[in-house]
């Protein structure tokens, strides 16, 4: 991976929204992705992004769903038991008027009329844990490669225990053997990105964002024993990859509600670094957020490592100024080095925010990274 050495350099997290406004994320069919792609890449070079992906679009903009197909040993359940975890949680309790309010509209995304209960189905492990989605990784991979090459180019996959929230274990005797199972089948998919060329990100959004829909229930202690077997699983399916092809993202929801009981990042940092993985990639331009970068006063990023802080985000349609951006990434960068930032995003911004609102922060984020390049002495 590419450390900045003469300027501070920019990325998002991968989900990008498309250029007009008559297409969502996912809307293209096949036989026009290449030229999606294509647009979307150029987009991206042309307002300045150092390190790009092809937007998510050759998985249809679903970080979670595209993964339906690659898996065998699941059954589809058409009507899942339970409330879905994504309507569980203390938020959810605490504001339980907004989000009804919030979701009769459809207006928790930015999507029209989305209705994120009913978004995704639910799988039952029924059987051994295995990848069959060779044929559908190989064309991520090669229309990435096709139009945008591989160096500075990343391409996303889904981490066991976010993969693991919305199928059910039937089969294997604990979760443990289950969590490893599915490290074992993505393993297939993350060398295979490492090995065309790629730099592999790694989402893994529902290891920190299910601490308010079971973790405060069973304590601290027990939540950080839970995820840090599901990091040790990560890394089980990573072990065959130098750790400067891996970044690994983490995020406490991507949706327009209230964060109130988000787990704050200093009780899990400990672990996340344990990712094998050359650069994080973490919420820091949230109100909820922002202000966890004082974690890294205490918190020594280790050697070789690379920190990519959101400093623009989805949770709000307000346009970052470029100074603010240039503010935030200085105080990440006299904290850990300023060789060791890079700008990112707080989430993907496809299906999140208005494109015109999304590239517009795009923007700010590569004009606020140049301000702080001058102001941290980079020539």
């Amino acid at each position: 991976m590419q450390r900045s050495t003469s300027k501070i350099l920019t990325t998002h997290v991968g989900s990008l929204p498309f250029l007009s406004l008559d297409k969502g994320v996912g809307a293209g069919d096949a036989a026009h992705l290449r030229d999606d792609v294509a647009a979307i890449v150029a987009h991206q070079r042309k307002i300045g992004i150092d390190v790009i992906n092809e937007g998510e679009y050759a998985k249809g903009g679903d970080w979670l769903r595209y993964m339906q197909n690659r898996f065998g040993g699941f059954t589809d359940i058409e009507t899942p038991e339970g409330k879905p975890l994504i309507e569980q949680g203390k938020d959810r309790e605490a504001f339980a008027d907004f989000y009804k309010y919030a979701t009769e509209r459809g207006t928790l995304f930015y999507t029209p009329g989305a209705q994120i209960a009913k978004k995704r189905p639910v799988q039952v492990c029924t059987g051994p844990v295995t990848y069959v989605g060779q044929a559908e990784l190989k064309k991520e991979i090669d229309v990435t490669i096709a139009v945008a090459g591989t160096a500075n180019v990343f391409l996303t996959s889904t981490a066991p225990a976010s993969l693991e929230v919305y199928r059910r274990n039937r089969y294997y005797k604990s979760d443990e053997e289950y969590v490893y199972a599915i490290a074992e089948a993505m393993r297939v998919e993350y060398e295979a990105i490492a090995a065309a060329g790629l730099i592999l990100q790694v989402d893994d959004a529902w290891l920190p964002a299910l601490w308010d829909r079971i973790g405060m229930d069973m304590g601290l202690p027990a939540f950080r024993a839970r995820s840090e077997m599901r990091i040790e699983a990560l890394n089980h399916a990573l072990r065959n990859i130098p750790e400067d092809r891996v970044r690994y993202h983490l995020c406490w929801g991507i949706w327009h509600g209230p964060h109130a009981y988000d787990l704050e990042f200093e009780r899990i940092v400990d672990i996340v670094l344990k990712v094998k993985a050359q650069a994080f990639l973490i919420e820091g331009a949230n109100a909820r957020h922002e202000h966890e970068y004082a974690v890294w006063e205490k918190t020594k990023l280790p050697d070789g490592k690379i920190l990519i802080p959101g400093v623009v985000t989805h949770s709000t349609d307000v346009v970052e100024h470029p100074q603010l951006v240039s503010q935030r990434l200085q105080r990440y960068a006299r904290l850990v080095g300023r060789e060791n930032v890079i700008a990112g995003t707080d989430c993907g911004f496809g299906g999140r925010s208005h494109p015109q609102i999304a590239w517009a922060k795009l923007r700010a984020m590569v004009e606020g990274a140049a301000l702080a390049s001058k102001a941290l002495g980079f020539t």
